[in-house]
């Protein structure tokens, strides 16, 4: 019985290793609301591709690597930023809803 369910849950965590990292970024990136980097201004893929940053658990993206040390050093003037935003995206899709 032991062997069994080593043998399942060896399957079970070589079919989570197995999965590539491109797969997980695609999720986040449609799982974020903003199309535009809330530093720069800029659309995500205008610098070729967004660039995902962990802020206190929360994900921001920015058009390009350098917008993360500028977010780094007034996150507060860019969380509201993010905030104001996600407000209005919300408030966008309820009209949409009804």
């Amino acid at each position: 019985m032991k062997s069994r369910f080593y043998s399942i849950l060896a399957v079970f965590l070589f079919s989570l290793s197995s999965c590539s990292d491109s797969i997980d970024e695609s999720i986040l990136d449609d799982l974020y609301l903003l199309d535009f980097c809330i530093v720069s201004g800029s659309d995500l893929d205008e610098m070729g591709g967004a660039v995902s940053y962990e802020h206190n658990g929360t994900l921001i993206q920015f058009c390009c690597k350098p917008c993360i040390p500028k977010f780094q050093k007034n996150p507060d003037k860019y969380l509201v930023i993010l905030r104001e935003e996600l407000e209005a995206v919300k408030k966008e899709k309820e009209k949409k809803d009804m």
